[in-house]
């Protein structure tokens, strides 16, 4: 393809309205990383912390909220999206991807209304809630649109712009926090989560704009809206041939699979489709254990508690690397493929994690009140460009592409469910690491006061991530959705993956069983009639 990623000769009608239409469904994650953002910097903000605080005081006697508080607090999110993307599947498969995304902003902006109006823990915790069911509904969706939607051969870089979005909303809420963090009054938190409103009213008006995706539409045996949906995609009239056949390749596998099997929970458990279950659900598991939402959850107060003064301005920097590091991985989805830019990834989040880990725990220690005492300033700023480099490779690598293997790998029959369950994975892990962090990093009775010792928890589980690629990620790059599926019933090995070609298309494999069905019922007898002209017979 060259330098750039360009439109391979010979591909029929245009690529750039799918592109802009995908592109901006992936708006959608700005409401995930804005939501996913904010709260690491609301918890630490003087004003919150004092208006939300229920009698606690910490050791220098400022009122403030207990760990079990905080960890409520952050986590309800992920308990709300774990919910909300295990109910994606059925909102998807029967109003649609595209009335699924208007419906599930609408309940996205009841929670958004609920923090906004909270003056006290227990509305904001329902608020959370709420924002969160949304958030999961979106987060399963925005993909599953995006992949029955783009063209294979950028369909890497346009599932994962749904993570450039993320970045971009985590980059928003570090930016809108800094500037209302020191208000003494309720728009110090209020401002920050109000924002959320315009970022879904955003999403609705466009999703009132675009097609449903011809492959739901197929899914739904209405083939000739199918037709106008993929004509709108590829700017092509719906007698272009090309456009006829690519939707013909569409059905043919859809027909397949259903003759095959029901499509059905239990069947997402079977065979190949419970290998690319597991590898969807593991992928998205350990994205959650590099240790990247602990920076990005209690990042603030992380390096609040570990003696730096400017806490927001870092975790301001530390957003913009992550939204820059993701374009370049953006790139290298299609350019390079899937396995060796999640290999290198992994790799460079290990080496990256240790060094945080020896440096934190090397050169700081605590009083007796559990106040850290920093000995090397030099070796402090180390560690936070050490944060920045993983960061790099996390965004370039793991970020993105979690979201499109997860989006590519299931045929149209179960896509919905199987993608809804991956989806509940990242948000179970989510759930579980923002909910036992306060525990596992904080001072006091009941908490394991681990502090940076915990990255060596997340270097652990980088190190899983290259085994677990060089074992189970199958190359899936300039393959359609269709192709995807031959894969996966051909090559065993993961490894073996990266020669495979598609041979013949789903099609030719419908008219090929015809064919020998119906050359088998004319051979009955042993008259061998099925080619002969029955008037010369």
């Amino acid at each position: 393809m060259g330098i750039l990623l360009k439109q391979p000769a010979g591909t029929a009608g245009k690529a750039w309205p799918a592109i802009l239409i995908s592109g901006f469904v992936a708006f959608g994650g700005i409401l995930f990383g804005y939501d996913t953002g904010t709260i690491s910097g609301i918890i630490a903000m003087p004003y919150w912390e004092r208006t939300f605080s229920t009698g606690y005081r910490d050791s220098t006697g400022s009122l403030t909220i207990t760990s079990s508080q905080s960890s409520a607090i952050v986590s309800i999110l992920s308990a709300g999206t774990f919910f909300g993307a295990l109910g994606a599947a059925p909102m998807g498969d029967l109003v649609g991807r595209r009335w699924g995304l208007i419906a599930s902003s609408g309940v996205f902006s009841l929670g958004v209304a609920f923090q906004t109006a909270a003056t006290a823990i227990p509305l904001f915790l329902a608020g959370r809630f709420f924002a969160g069911f949304g958030v999961g509904l979106i987060s399963a969706l925005i993909p599953l649109y995006q992949s029955e939607t783009a063209p294979k051969w950028i369909r890497g870089f346009i599932v994962g712009s749904y993570q450039f979005a993320i970045t971009v909303g985590l980059l928003l809420a570090a930016v809108v926090n800094n500037a209302t963090h020191s208000r003494d009054d309720t728009g110090c938190y209020r401002i920050p989560i109000a924002v959320q409103f315009a970022w879904a009213i955003v999403l609705v008006v466009g999703m009132l704009i675009l097609p449903e995706t011809p492959r739901y539409l197929i899914k739904r045996d209405n083939h000739q809206a199918a037709i106008r949906s993929l004509a709108k995609l590829r700017r092509l009239p719906v007698t272009d041939p090309a456009l006829l056949d690519e939707l013909a390749e569409v059905q043919a596998n859809h027909e397949y699979e259903m003759s095959i099997g029901s499509a059905g929970y239990i069947e997402c458990f079977k065979g190949s489709l419970g290998k690319r279950l597991m590898t969807g659900c593991f992928l998205q598991a350990l994205q959650q254990l590099t240790g990247i939402n602990f920076i990005f959850y209690y990042g603030t107060q992380f390096f609040k508690n570990s003696g730096f003064k400017n806490e927001f301005i870092i975790s301001l920097i530390t957003s913009c690397v992550n939204v820059g590091s993701t374009i370049p991985g953006l790139y290298a989805i299609d350019k390079w493929g899937r396995r060796p830019v999640l290999l290198w990834g992994a790799i460079g989040m290990t080496v990256s994690q240790l060094l945080v880990a020896v440096l934190g725990t090397t050169t700081t220690s605590q009083d007796e009140l559990g106040n850290i005492i920093v000995h090397n300033q030099a070796a402090q700023k180390a560690a936070i460009a050490f944060i920045c480099i993983f960061i790099f490779f996390f965004a370039a690598s793991w970020g993105p592409i979690a979201w499109v293997v997860t989006g590519e790998i299931f045929p149209l029959k179960v896509r919905a469910k199987s993608l809804s369950m991956t989806t509940a994975t990242n948000w179970l892990l989510n759930w579980a690491l923002s909910f036992s962090t306060p525990y596992l990093v904080n001072y006091g009775p009941g908490n394991a006061n681990l502090q940076s010792k915990i990255f060596f928890i997340w270097f652990g589980c980088c190190f899983l991530c290259i085994a677990f690629v060089y074992t189970m990620i199958y190359e899936t790059k300039g393959l359609t959705l269709e192709e995807v599926d031959e894969l996966y019933s051909e090559v065993t090995s993961a490894r073996k993956s990266v020669y495979w070609k598609p041979t013949i298309t789903w099609t030719e494999k419908k008219k090929n069983e015809k064919s020998h069905a119906f050359g088998e019922e004319k051979d009955v007898g042993g008259e061998h009639r099925e080619f002969h002209d029955p008037a010369h017979a």
